[in-house]
C-alpha cells in the first residue's frame, strides 16, 4: 500500500526547496505546497501515534490498520514487540545544529519514566541510525583522549573552562583515563553559563585573527557556525570533546545508547525505535539534564573513522544496515535502469520502502518515484521493474531486525 506521512516543522530544519523533505513530499503529492520561508525539518513514515502515516485513498491511519490486521506484522515481530511497528523511519533535513545529547539504554529509560514522566514520555530506548543522502555533518563518540589533550594544550579559552580536571587525563589506564575524561566534561558542562559566554567570545575573537591553518586545527569554521545558531552555548566547546564527522552520501552512523552527539547539518535516512526518550545538555532550547546526560555516558574514546557503521552486501543491488538491537534494521537498494525484475524479499517483518531518487514499476502497474513510500507486509515478495528506464532507482526499506 502506498501511505502519506506527515511533515514536521521544527525550527531548525532546511527551509523551503532546500529541504529533502519538502522535496520529497511534493514529488509524491503535487497537493503538498512549499513555502520558501518555512523549515521542513523531519518526515515521519510509521505508525508513531504522534503523527502516524495515512493509508493513501483510505486516509485511514496506519496504526488502526495494524491494529485490524496484526498479522501483517510478522510473527516474529509480534511475539517480540507486539501487535505494533516497532521503528519509525524518517528523512531529516538539518539546516541548524540539534542538540548535544544520548540516549538511554531500556532499563535506564524506564526509570527516568518511572520517576519524571512529564520530561520522559515513555520507557523505551531509543537506539538510532542515520545514512546520510547527502554530505551529513556530526558530532559522534569521544575523541581519542590524545586530540582532546591537544586541544586543552592548544586553547586557553577551554582550559580555563575545564581548571584542574584536565591534570588527572594523564592516567595510563583506561579506567582511570575514562574517569579523568568523565571529570573534564562534567566540569565543562557544569561551568557557570557567565563563563561559558566570555569565554566562547573570546575564543572566537582570537579565532578571527589566526591565519587559515591555524583555523582548521582548533576547528575555528565550525565553532563560528555553531556559536551564531547558539550564542554564548556549552555545547560549542563539544567540539573538542566530540567527533566530527562528515558522511558521505551512502555513509552511516549507528547511535546506541549513552552515545553522546549532536547532528549538525546535512540531509539523512533516519531508523530508530519508536521512543521521545532524548537527554540533552546543549545547543538546544528545550529542557537540559546535564547530571543526567553527564552520569550515563559511555566515555568510551575512538578514532572518528570508527564511528562510521558499516553496511554487508547482501547481493549486488542490496545492502543492509543491521546495528545490534532488534527494533529496526535498514536496506539500501539501488535498482539500475533497464533492469527487468528485481525481488525485494520476503522479509520476516513488515517493512516501509521510501523511493529517494529514480523510477519504476511495481506488481499491479503501481508506479514508484521519488517520494513514494509503501507499506509492506511480512512474508510478501515485493517485485519492481525498472525497464525501459536510464535511470537507477534508489530505494531504502526500513523493517524489524528479527
Amino acid at each position: 500500500m502506498e501511505i502519506r506521512c506527515a511533515v514536521q516543522p521544527y525550527a531548525w530544519g532546511k527551509l523551503g526547496h532546500t529541504s529533502e523533505v519538502a522535496s520529497l513530499q511534493e514529488c509524491a503529492h503535487p497537493d503538498f505546497c512549499i513555502e520558501e520561508t518555512k523549515p521542513y525539518a523531519e518526515l515521519w513514515m510509521g505508525a508513531h501515534t504522534s503523527a502516524p502515516s495515512l493509508i493513501k485513498g483510505s486516509n485511514e491511519k496506519l496504526s488502526e490498520w495494524i491494529s485490524k490486521n496484526p498479522d501483517v506484522l510478522g510473527e516474529s515481530v509480534r511475539n517480540k514487540f507486539g501487535d505494533e511497528l516497532p521503528f519509525l523511519f524518517k528523512v531529516l533535513s538539518v539546516n541548524k545544529a540539534l542538540s548535544i545529547q544520548a540516549h538511554p539504554n531500556k532499563e535506564h529509560a524506564e526509570k527516568l519514566h518511572r520517576e519524571r514522566p512529564d520530561i520522559y514520555k515513555d520507557p523505551n530506548h531509543k537506539p538510532e541510525l542515520a545514512i546520510a543522502l547527502t554530505p551529513f555533518e556530526a558530532l559522534c563518540g569521544f575523541r581519542p583522549i590524545q586530540q582532546i589533550k591537544q586541544f586543552l594544550d592548544r586553547i586557553p579559552e577551554l582550559k580555563t573552562i575545564i581548571g584542574e580536571a584536565a591534570s588527572n587525563l594523564q592516567a595510563s589506564d583506561e579506567a582511570g583515563i575514562q574517569s579523568a575524561l568523565r571529570d573534564c566534561f562534567q566540569a565543562l558542562m557544569t561551568c557557570p553559563a557567565e563563563t561559558i559566554q566570555e569565554q566562547l567570545s573570546m575564543l572566537v575573537e582570537r579565532h578571527s585573527t589566526l591565519d587559515e591553518s591555524s583555523r582548521s586545527l582548533e576547528n575555528a569554521n565550525l565553532i563560528a557556525k555553531l556559536s551564531s545558531e547558539f550564542p554564548g552555548d556549552v555545547g560549542c566547546f563539544c567540539v573538542y570533546f566530540l567527533n566530527y564527522l562528515i558522511l558521505k552520501p551512502g555513509e552511516a552512523l549507528y547511535l546506541g545508547p549513552n552515545e553522546p552527539h549532536a547532528y549538525l547539518s546535512g540531509d539523512c535516512i533516519e531508523c530508530m525505535a519508536c521512543s521521545d526518550n532524548v537527554v540533552r545538555a546543549g545547543l538546544t532550547p528545550k529542557y537540559i539534564d546535564v547530571n543526567t546526560l553527564c552520569s550515563m555516558l559511555t566515555y568510551n574514546c575512538e578514532e572518528a573513522d570508527q564511528k562510521r557503521f558499516q553496511p554487508t552486501a547482501v547481493d549486488s543491488y542490496t545492502q543492509l544496515f543491521s546495528p545490534p538491537v532488534p527494533d529496526f534494521a535498514v536496506a539500501k537498494i539501488e535498482i539500475p535502469g533497464e533492469t527487468s525484475t528485481y525481488d525485494i524479499g520476503p522479509r520476516s517483518s513488515a517493512s516501509i520502502i521510501l523511493a529517494v531518487s529514480g523510477n519504476g514499476c511495481a506488481q499491479h502497474d503501481m508506479p514508484v518515484k521519488r517520494g513514494s513510500v509503501l507499506f509492506i507486509p511480512a512474508n510478501t515478495v515485493f517485485s519492481i521493474s525498472t525497464s525501459g528506464l536510464k535511470d537507477t532507482l534508489l530505494l531504502f526499506q526500513a523493517m524489524a531486525n528479527i
